[in-house]
């Protein structure tokens, strides 16, 4: 049952990483020093290494850490997707092999489902997989965009489709695709965003796949595919929020220092405020945020989805405003490298487009939570 109020232990969690993240500012070393301290894998289960808690507490790292200035972005992928999603659906091997690994960060593993020409519609998808009758191998062929961090995962969790024997559609399947195999091929997308994380397009040219590289069941589909969707838009929530306090931070000690006239800059209403109300609008949107977690980890999917769409809307709009408001408090400062306020103006916006556009929730909470007709 969501709570209005975080338990101790959820308290003592947040004042641990952010302390941890304080002391942290080597953003080469925090993944494996958080790692370390079981906050990569708090939220895989402890039979294979993890902390055995949920996305509420993972979602709590990442944005703390992000509040810190070290936001995580394969935490969204890594742990709280691709983990997530073999730890629901994956077969024993794969649990033994991948989980352990994910948790104590000695392997990354990157999500493809994005396609140049899909986009928003996942039912375009195109990337096939389809079985050697001989072998009982999967070939899968297609392209992806936009994927982050695969020049330094161990591995890709690739959403494709194959087709139902009974029906003649396609499904959508999961397959673990290592870096390394033959006809996996990528090219680093030039990006203007600053970030540590790197982005590629992915071609997929016959590659052969044993049969068990697929993850779960082939005719789980859109269930496993969503197991992980959820986390995605509640780890976003989180990775915006962190990084709206971040600037929310640096612009309040600014506007407390900076004297023009005979006060500092925050005395005045004109500063004060708009401050103010950033800060308000990334309190609500943690408070969905939170409820879409705790729905997520109770296991109520149908009712996280909504919840998850709508904290990561909140949570996009909150980052951006708050990024705006402190880069515009500072002034030109707010511009230079020495307030680091400026190149999260890009950042800021990612939390608005990925995983989902902030138009496409709308149209989610449109359709699925008014029940007004669909224009497409």
């Amino acid at each position: 049952m969501t709570t209005l109020i975080e338990p101790a232990e959820h308290t003592a969690l947040r004042e641990a990483v952010a302390a941890f993240a304080a002391s942290h500012r080597d953003a080469a070393t925090v993944w494996q020093d958080a790692a370390k301290l079981g906050y990569i894998g708090v939220n895989l289960p402890e039979t294979y290494g993890g902390g055995g808690g949920g996305i509420t507490e993972l979602s709590l790292v990442l944005e703390e850490l992000g509040a810190a200035g070290n936001p995580l972005l394969m935490m969204i992928v890594s742990p709280a997707i691709c983990g997530t999603v073999i730890a629901r659906f994956g077969t024993d091997a794969q649990k033994q092999e991948w989980l352990p690994a994910l948790a104590d960060g000695t392997r990354l593993m990157a999500f493809g489902i994005t396609e140049p020409d899909a986009g928003s519609n996942s039912h375009r998808i195109t990337t096939t997989a389809r079985r050697d009758g001989d072998s009982g191998d999967w070939l899968l062929t297609g392209r992806k965009v936009f994927v982050s961090g695969v020049d330094i995962a161990d591995a890709t969790l690739i959403v494709g489709r194959t087709e139902d024997a009974r029906t003649g559609r396609l499904k959508p399947c999961l397959f673990i695709v290592p870096r390394d195999t033959p006809g996996f091929t990528r090219r680093q997308i030039d990006m203007e965003l600053n970030a540590a994380e790197k982005q590629f397009e992915l071609v997929l040219d016959d590659v052969r796949l044993p049969a068990d590289a697929l993850v779960g069941d082939e005719d789980a589909g859109l269930l496993q595919l969503f197991a992980g969707l959820n986390p995605e838009r509640i780890m976003t929530a989180a990775f915006a929020i962190g990084m709206g306090r971040h600037a929310l931070t640096k612009a309040i000690a600014y506007a407390r220092e900076r004297t023009v006239w005979s006060t500092p800059i925050g005395a005045h209403q004109a500063i004060a405020h708009p401050l103010a109300q950033a800060h308000i609008d990334l309190e609500l949107a943690r408070l969905m945020m939170q409820k879409a977690a705790h729905l997520y980890d109770a296991g109520d999917d149908a009712g996280a989805g909504e919840a998850a769409n709508m904290a990561k809307y909140a949570a996009g709009e909150a980052c951006v405003k708050a990024v705006d408001q402190a880069v515009h408090t500072l002034g030109g400062n707010g511009l230079t490298r020495e307030f680091g306020l400026a190149r999260l103006i890009t950042a800021a916006r990612v939390a608005r487009i990925a995983p989902v556009s902030r138009e496409m929730i709308l149209n989610y909470v449109s359709h699925q939570t008014l029940g007004l007709p669909k224009s497409y």
